[in-house]
């Protein structure tokens, strides 16, 4: 599962192959700034995102994870200011 860290924010994205199908779903979880190191703030928990999108490939799933990541923490930071 790809890691990376966009801002003060952490994201977890991934493929994950859809049931009795050779198609994937999108996956994504951001974690937001928490004052204790050793405890990650969910302020988007673990669950497929773009549902209504399977993808042929893994690699085009967590593309589009990523993608929806992105757009979410650019949506939150325009609401900051």
């Amino acid at each position: 599962m790809p890691t990376e860290t966009i801002g003060e924010y952490e994201i977890e994205y991934s493929g994950i192959q859809l049931p009795d199908s050779e198609d994937w779903g999108a996956s994504l979880a951001i974690y937001g700034p928490s004052c204790n190191p050793m405890h990650r703030n969910d302020i988007f928990p673990s669950q497929r995102v773009a549902v209504d999108t399977v993808f042929h490939t893994e690699q085009e799933a967590e593309a589009e994870a990523r993608v929806f990541a992105i757009s979410m923490i650019e949506k939150g930071r325009k609401k900051e200011t």
